[in-house]
């Protein structure tokens, strides 16, 4: 019998962490190193998304600005990308949707969802969130005083202990707001075009 020609080759696990980074601070980028270098992911897409269903929209930045300033914030580090797959898609932007358009355009990928301990408790809010349990890893970083309760033992579903800074996108915008500093809150790069534009300051 002949050699055959197909070869399989392995699945590039790629994590997705979603969010609004309005602005991206270094809690973001902690997490996603983290999640890229102590897990068994290959790399971590920080997926910019233009409208999170939840959450009202009138306080978000302009799209392009905020995924500008995530690509600032990985700067060269080849284990993160700034990903802006949901500004082409539907709005609002839905988990389950992008996954399934993320599993179809690139075959050769497994997409893993990365989130904080505190969107899993209300996983059961998303759309189709049965079917995101059952297709998709996810990748839980325990927020403070977590605890687990009521929430079954999914078998995928994992839970890490990241090292986690108090600090928040709000709080960030409050500060510039009210012209104050907000150096090492934010990645240098990113410190340094906020200071020299007017985002978020009116």
């Amino acid at each position: 019998m002949g050699r055959s020609n197909f070869h399989i080759f392995p699945t590039m696990k790629t994590g997705l962490f979603f969010g609004s980074f309005n602005p991206v601070h270094t809690g973001h980028l902690i997490i996603a190193n983290f999640m890229a270098t102590r897990s068994d992911l290959k790399e971590v897409w920080m997926v910019v998304s233009p409208h999170n269903p939840l959450k009202p929209k009138s306080t978000l930045a302009n799209d392009y600005d905020r995924l500008h300033l995530v690509r600032l914030a990985i700067d060269d580090n080849p284990l993160l990308k700034a990903s802006d797959i949901e500004f082409s898609l539907p709005k609002p932007s839905y988990t389950i949707d992008t996954l399934t358009y993320l599993s179809e355009k690139y075959p050769g990928r497994e997409f893993v969802l990365i989130m904080g301990s505190d969107n899993i408790a209300t996983l059961h809010k998303w759309k189709n969130y049965e079917m995101i349990l059952e297709k998709y890893a996810i990748y839980v970083y325990r927020r403070p005083d977590f605890v687990k309760g009521d929430l079954p033992d999914l078998p995928n579903v994992h839970y890490f202990d990241a090292p986690l800074l108090d600090i928040s996108a709000t709080y960030i915008r409050t500060c510039i707001k009210d012209r104050l500093s907000v150096r090492y809150l934010v990645p240098d790069k990113v410190y340094e075009y906020l200071e020299g534009s007017t985002m978020y300051r009116k």
